[in-house]
């Protein structure tokens, strides 16, 4: 039996999931990262054009088990220090299309997506020495009070329920307009019963700047 300290992160990396509506700039986030290798889903990193970051691009299970398998074995993969999966809702849609085809009973398909992204965030949240950034689609919900909600998307009412609960840090990417009428974009990092979010370093202010290295860092302190 091997005893760890809870004080020894930097062996283990931080994890961050970030969900925020379209065009918000959950992929654009990834620039602040550093030695990164991006998982694409949704084909859309037009705003990494001008980043020379290298990405591997999602397109069905296999090349998802192979991305990890590369990742947990390769000697290559271990010259990028960060991974970003973006985002983990289209990664999701890619595993529930391969379950459909499979099964005539949706339920069915829907139930075994579950269980095959638990175990993918779940492999890739525990991968040592790297810090891993979840991106999610944004989903607005309203309670049997009539409150509106926002929390990240995924297929399947329960998934999207259960993903805060893998994450220590789960940050809602607000677009906001100040004073001046400017567009500004941060990370909130409480949760103030409207908009889902979490900090359980205890390092953040309430409101934090779109700078995921600096977050890291920050934690890490």
């Amino acid at each position: 039996m091997k005893i760890k300290s809870t004080s020894d992160m930097e062996n283990t990396g931080v994890k961050v999931l970030v969900y925020a509506q379209a065009g918000a700039g959950k992929t654009t986030l990834i620039s602040s990262l550093a030695d990164c290798i991006v998982l694409s889903a949704e084909g859309g990193l037009l705003s990494l054009s001008k980043y020379n970051i290298p990405y591997i691009e999602i397109t069905d299970m296999e090349t998802l088990e192979e991305a990890y398998q590369w990742f947990s074995n390769s000697t290559e993969a271990s010259q990028f220090k960060s991974v970003a999966l973006d985002s983990i809702s289209e990664i999701a849609e890619v595993v529930l299309a391969a379950e459909k085809a499979k099964s005539r009973d949706p339920r069915a398909a829907y139930g075994n997506m579950q269980d095959i992204m638990t175990g993918y965030i779940r492999k890739f949240r525990d991968l040592s020495e790297r810090h891993v950034y979840f991106s999610a689609k944004m989903e607005k919900v309203q309670d049997e009070m009539g409150r509106i909600m926002y929390g990240p998307s995924m297929p399947g009412a329960k998934m999207g329920q259960l993903l805060p609960y893998y994450f220590d840090e789960v940050l809602a990417l607000r677009v906001e307009h100040n004073e001046d009428s400017e567009t500004v974009r941060m990370l909130q990092t409480e949760g103030d019963g409207t908009w889902l979010a979490k900090d359980r370093s205890g390092k953040l202010e309430k409101w934090e700047d779109p700078d995921l290295s600096s977050i890291i860092n920050r934690i890490l302190s």
